[in-house]
């Protein structure tokens, strides 16, 4: 016996009890965040995308905007080069919808990412040769374990190919969440223009120098001074390599002959080798930021930061 209810009762609970457990679960299948592809599902779930390293993941925080989730595999105050992956991240570029990278610059990325999910950025511009002497070190790479490039893998330093890389990388993200689409283009666009005006003030600032060498810890300047008209001279090729004393004594007597005033070296390399070479041509050092790690600000003021650094060491007057 059932007391308080009678028999049509209870048949009626029972059945809106069903109702609510068949609601709920259909609930939550409705709630599903990701597809195992990383992609965006129906239920508008944000794609999963990872960029390499600092650079390409200002980038695509830039395109993605609110739509995606950004993820980058280089951590602050690490050499880019020397990244090697844990089992995560591996997973993680095995499952995201789109990996951003440059081959040939972390090889451990490039043997873990999936061909048909990922954005070489390198294939978005016309790249320019390696370094100078890039063949007279290309042993020194191989002994490091790094691939020989035939092209000069830092592209991002100039702001108007990046421009290039943002319109690119709009569309591969408009492919890959079609629902965003139009977000996608629409930001890189944004993007592109803000980089145009980093790159007029490029232009302007670097006009009137007195002189137009820049003498580098290694050569990763190359895309700045194609863009600008200047002469990059590498201490290095690769910032991992000493270089030999007959590379240091050819900078030496090219800076004197140029009237060289600054010897630029970077942030994450030990500035050693660029003192001892400006303390011979009678010269200063000063930080030039190549933007492999993520500096204190951002990539823009990161770069505006340098444009100040050149103009001084140049001799650019306004």
């Amino acid at each position: 016996m059932m007391s308080g209810f009678s028999r049509s009762s209870a048949v009626g609970m029972l059945a809106a009890a069903a109702l609510l457990t068949t609601a709920a679960c259909g609930s939550g299948s409705a709630q599903t965040t990701t597809t195992a592809s990383g992609s965006a599902d129906a239920s508008g779930a944000k794609p999963e995308v990872v960029a390499a390293f600092y650079p390409l993941q200002w980038l695509t925080e830039q395109v993605g905007g609110s739509d995606a989730t950004v993820t980058g595999l280089t951590a602050p105050g690490v050499e880019p080069h020397d990244l090697e992956l844990s089992i995560q991240q591996v997973t993680e570029l095995k499952d995201a919808a789109l990996t951003v990278y440059i081959k040939g610059i972390q090889p451990a990325v490039d043997d873990a990412v999936d061909a048909e999910k990922s954005f070489d950025a390198a294939t978005a511009v016309t790249t320019i040769p390696a370094g100078e002497h890039a063949e007279e070190e290309g042993h020194a790479e191989e002994e490091h374990g790094h691939e020989e490039l035939s092209y000069d893998p830092h592209l991002w330093l100039d702001p108007s190919r990046l421009a290039t890389v943002a319109t690119k990388l709009g569309e591969r993200l408009a492919t890959a969440d079609p629902a965003h689409a139009q977000g996608y283009r629409d930001r890189a666009a944004s993007t592109a223009a803000t980089l145009g005006t980093l790159d007029q003030e490029f232009t302007q600032g670097l006009t009137t120098c007195k002189t137009k060498t820049l003498v580098t810890a290694h050569e990763a300047f190359g895309y700045l001074a194609d863009r600008y008209k200047l002469k990059q001279v590498g201490i290095t090729l690769d910032p991992e390599t000493e270089p030999s004393p007959t590379r240091l004594s050819e900078v030496a007597k090219l800076a004197k002959a140029e009237g060289v005033t600054t010897i630029f070296t970077e942030s994450l390399v030990s500035p050693k080798v660029a003192e001892v070479l400006a303390s011979q041509v009678g010269a200063k050092t000063a930080v030039l930021d190549p933007l492999e790690s993520k500096p204190s600000g951002d990539y823009l003021s990161a770069m505006r930061d340098n444009l100040k650094t050149l103009q001084t060491a140049l001799g650019c007057t306004a």
